[in-house]
């Protein structure tokens, strides 16, 4: 048999209807509460900041919402993305379990990113905006969003948190070739960046930053929109184009996923890959076990409080029930800067919450390790954030290995790390160091949780 096994499918079987897994979920999500009121809020309260077709999917209960063509149209350009049976790695690991990777590095960006923001940029300009702003942490979202930009004739203004910004120069200049605007976040160009700058000079930044930043420029021009590319219900929507060609190519494969394994820090491609088997189990289907890997220094689902919080650091963003470590926290600036976000999906929140899936926190010398041997087997260099499912998955077929079962183990390989070398690099010189969060901040920003 040969070594190489990769599942194709064709651009016909690209899925026509995003899941939406709330339709099968036990229990509602918790309402987003208005951030001065903390009362429900409506469609208007939303408007400021997003398009209405966006704002309807965001509370929508409806099992199946239709892709537009035009949003296909663009998804061709990379979709159906590859699904590989990793058998040289399963050779390196001796391990009799059979482990499959899901591939959104093809993608422009080399991510999973775009299949939002296509869809987000799409919408905005169906509503005549004319700018787009939106938050990066690692710069995968932010190259997205230039990208979808560009394909739609839409500015695009991206606040870059200021640790990957020095870290990663070469995601600045992607968006920039895109057509879009980089700046280092905290920045002098709002007031939620100048208090920020003020009180702490040399900031590294963080995820809420950005997005107060961000969020403070679309609410402030008529013409502006803000774009998010994690969190929220219409995003994680959005990316179960994953699971769906996944479960289309277990078909091709004659297999079924035992666990499915995902990297998490907003939370949008570990839903991606994730949702749709959590929804046929809830369906009656086969069940799975799902496990969400997040970083040991930014551990929202492993340390964090399952209450309501603020999704930035200004707190101009409503208040959303998830799992956090509270809106003030700045994680430390290591390397897998799309992880570095202090709070969880909602929905991922509450999947965890009804016991639907686990979760585990990595140090980030283990996840490099691991996205090294990756690697040397499998050819494919992913990107930081990446590595977190791939020692996932490597830990689980270890596992096998130590039980003597053949499991099936299936993980989203959610972007490459070409733009990442400087950290393998470091990992390889041996100067990339574990990185931890100060337990006394973290309980001061626990405490600081508003009374919602």
């Amino acid at each position: 048999m040969s070594e190489t096994i990769k599942y194709v499918l064709d651009e016909t079987q690209i899925p026509r209807f995003w899941y939406n897994i709330v339709a099968d979920l036990p229990r509602p999500p918790e309402p987003v509460l208005h951030p001065a009121t903390h009362q429900p809020i409506g469609p208007a309260d939303l408007e400021p900041l997003f398009p209405m077709a966006l704002i309807q999917q965001e509370v929508s209960a409806e099992r199946s919402i239709e892709i537009p063509e035009p949003v296909r149209d663009v998804y061709r350009q990379w979709r159906p993305s590859p699904l590989y049976r990793a058998r040289r790695l399963e050779r390196a690991l001796d391990t009799p379990a059979r482990i499959y990777y899901k591939y959104e590095g093809v993608s422009p960006a080399g991510s999973h990113k775009p299949n939002t923001a296509v869809a987000q940029a799409f919408y905005n300009k169906q509503e005549g905006v004319r700018r787009l702003t939106t938050e990066t942490g690692a710069g995968q979202w932010g190259s997205a969003l230039a990208y979808a930009g560009a394909i739609f004739g839409l500015e695009v203004k991206v606040f870059m948190v200021r640790v990957s910004f020095d870290q990663k120069p070469y995601r600045k200049a992607l968006m920039e070739v895109w057509g879009a605007q980089c700046v280092a976040s905290p920045s002098t160009e709002t007031n939620a960046g100048r208090q920020i700058l003020a009180a702490s000079p040399d900031s590294t930044g963080s995820l809420g930053i950005a997005i107060s930043e961000a969020v403070e420029v679309a609410a402030q021009h008529a013409d502006t929109k803000y774009a998010l590319g994690s969190v929220l219900n219409h995003v994680l929507l959005h990316q179960t184009v994953i699971g769906q060609e996944a479960l289309a190519q277990f078909e091709l494969a004659n297999d079924y996923p035992d666990i499915v394994i995902g990297c998490t820090g907003g939370g949008s491609n570990f839903a991606g890959i994730a949702f749709p088997f959590i929804g046929a189990a809830l369906r009656g289907e086969r069940k799975v076990r799902v496990i969400a890997c997040e970083p040991a220094a930014c551990p929202t689902l492993t340390r964090g409080r399952y209450a309501y919080d603020f999704g930035d650091t200004a707190h101009l963003t409503p208040l959303v029930k998830m799992h956090t470590l509270g809106s003030t926290f700045i994680p430390p600036g290591f390397h897998a800067g799309g992880l570095r976000y202090h709070g969880m999906a909602p929905l991922v929140s509450l999947v965890q919450e009804l016991g639907l899936i686990e979760s585990r926190a990595y140090t980030q010398t283990a996840c490099f390790e691991a996205g090294v041997q990756f690697a040397r087997a499998e050819g494919i260099l992913p990107a930081p954030e990446a590595t977190h499912a791939v020692r996932g998955a490597i830990d689980e077929a270890l596992r096998c290995k130590k039980e003597g079962v053949s499991r099936a183990i299936l993980f989203n390989l959610c972007g490459h790390g070409h733009f990442d070398m400087q950290a393998y690099i470091d990992f390889l010189a041996g100067k990339l160091e574990d990185r931890h969060y100060d337990e006394a901040e973290l309980a001061k920003s626990l405490a600081a949780l508003p009374a919602a």
